[in-house]
């Protein structure tokens, strides 16, 4: 027998880049936290429309209101199907592609193209009733024949990892226009979660082509240029199916330089700081009276990554010793000025399953150097592959810094993000460690995945997330919080803390949220004030 519609309480998620940061030119490590001396603030040639008159007034009799956010996270280009990095679909999903289902700023999944679904008792069959005359922006109308297509693409076409989460899926029939019926080959406590991430956009099977440049998709609003490295503009889809939002048009604009961004929004350049990467300079904006400072959680966990297919990390003491190495605090204190939470593992404490283990291998450098004596690993010498992301870079010096007290050469390579760093160490595993923060919800089961890219193989770990994919709540939750100790014990990373979620907003803007969830900036609950 059917459930009802249900909803699933998750934990907040952070809407950045698989990190989110920044995508400017290569950083050399001595001038990475120098302060900007000369930053123009005046908006490009091709900016200028995006700062509207709020008087003025349109044909239709609304006003015409434009809106201005800063991101450090640039996109590769508009295809999240192909191109890895959390920056397109924090700029696309929901916004111009919509999923079948979302999670809302409660973090509940709600329905957004269907109009509600039912599960079955064994949690294998789901039922999606779909909202009427809804149309992809190039006309064709919305279907069950579009969700079809949209879920066997991903997994035929797909070619980033999030899309191994659809292999579970076993049918997809078309009940009726309006009625999509979609059989799992087993239970699964994840899969709807993952509908609500970019695999669940729904696509129209003739708007495919040249996805890295043009999309079409069902949401609020529309892609009207796509400048890469320096903005995507958006403009409010006039036919959209749902309620209009606020703003008409939407401009995000791309900072190499974290001092630039504070001062676009000093200087009234842009409405919004998307993500905050320069939290010294906070002191700015809360003593203006023009600026709201928002200060909230995030699942975004700052990982110092070891790559398993190298023989010196195949040694637990050696992974372990690395660990007892770092100071964590000053790592938080000079990544993102003090900002964040300390974490211990790859669950943050917004998920049920979560449990403090910051008390697990703790800062203790003379241990340190006994593991790495009693490993046969003296003299180490280690290639730190680092995106040119300004709180990597700065984490990454005092990471580097720290293993040198301890005899652990750490060379840093600066790789540009995200072209260079997704293509040679996310892809190809070049590396032999690596720093990033990892925002996508519930990404703790790539330890459970030997082909991601800390190729971390552990046989327990992966029998104990797939039990708790297949059982019940409680089975989930026991289950993660077991692999969350087990990773944490074998030292398989080190978390280094938890990333805040910080922005800073113009008196013009309200409505928005202190904690991002999902994937997206989800742009439709902004408001206008």
């Amino acid at each position: 027998m059917a459930r009802s519609v249900r909803t699933i309480l998750i934990g907040l998620a952070f809407a950045l880049v698989l990190a989110a940061c920044d995508a400017g030119d290569t950083v050399d490590p001595d001038e990475a936290t120098d302060p900007v001396d000369d930053v123009d603030g005046e908006p490009d040639e091709d900016d200028t429309d995006d700062d509207v008159d709020e008087d003025e007034v349109a044909d239709d009799g609304e006003d015409v209101a434009g809106l201005s956010i800063g991101f450090a996270a640039e996109p590769a280009s508009l295809d999240f199907s192909t191109d890895d990095g959390a920056a397109i679909p924090e700029a696309l999903l929901v916004n111009v592609y919509e999923p079948l289902v979302k999670i809302d700023q409660e973090g509940e999944i709600v329905p957004v193209l269907a109009e509600s679904y039912e599960v079955s008792d064994d949690n294998t069959v789901y039922d999606f009733y779909l909202e009427e005359g809804v149309t992809f922006s190039n006309g064709d109308p919305f279907d069950a024949d579009a969700v079809a297509f949209s879920i066997e693409r991903v997994q035929q076409d797909w070619t980033i990892g999030l899309a191994s989460q659809m292999d579970i899926v076993e049918d997809v029939e078309v009940v009726d226009d309006l009625h999509a019926r979609v059989t799992l080959a087993e239970p699964s406590n994840n899969w709807l979660f993952s509908m609500t991430t970019r695999i669940g956009a729904m696509f129209s099977p003739d708007g495919v082509d040249g996805l890295d440049e043009q999309a079409i998709g069902t949401g609020p609003y529309l892609v009207d240029d796509f400048a890469r490295g320096d903005r995507i503009d958006l403009v409010r889809n006039d036919d959209y199916w749902g309620e209009a939002p606020d703003f008409n048009d939407v401009t995000l604009r791309y900072f190499g330089d974290p001092n630039a961004l504070n001062n676009a929004m000093l200087a009234d350049d842009i409405d919004l700081i998307g993500t905050v990467q320069a939290p010294e300079g906070l002191s700015q904006f809360e003593d203006d009276d023009r600026f709201e400072v928002i200060e909230g959680t995030s699942e975004g966990q700052v990982v110092l990554s070891f790559n398993h297919d190298r023989e010196v990390f195949e040694d637990q003491r050696v992974r372990q010793a690395i660990r007892q190495a770092i100071d964590r605090e000053s790592v938080m204190e000079t990544s993102w000025g003090g900002y964040g939470e300390l974490i211990g593992s790859m669950v943050p404490p917004t998920d049920p399953w979560y449990e403090d283990l910051t008390d697990v291998h703790p800062y203790d450098p003379e241990a340190a150097e006994a593991l790495l004596e009693e490993a046969g690993a003296g003299d180490l010498e280690l290639d730190f592959r680092v995106p040119n992301l300004p709180y990597a870079v700065n984490a990454a010096q005092t990471v580097q810094s720290q293993l040198a007290a301890v005899g652990i050469d750490a060379e840093i390579d600066l790789l540009e993000f995200p072209a260079v760093w997704l293509d040679e160490v996310f892809t190809e595993g070049d590396y032999d460690m690596s720093v990033i923060n990892h925002v996508e919800p519930r990404d703790i089961a790539q330890y459970g995945n030997p082909d991601f890219y800390w190729a971390y193989d552990n046989p327990e770990v992966q029998d104990l997330l797939e039990e708790a994919d297949r059982g019940d709540e409680e089975t989930f939750a026991e289950n993660y919080r077991e692999v969350a100790r087990i990773i944490s014990e074998d030292a398989a990373s080190d978390w280094l803390f938890l990333a805040p979620n910080l922005m800073v907003a113009n008196e013009r803007v309200g409505g928005v949220p202190e904690n991002n969830v999902g994937e997206m900036f989800d742009l439709t609950v902004l408001e206008r004030t």
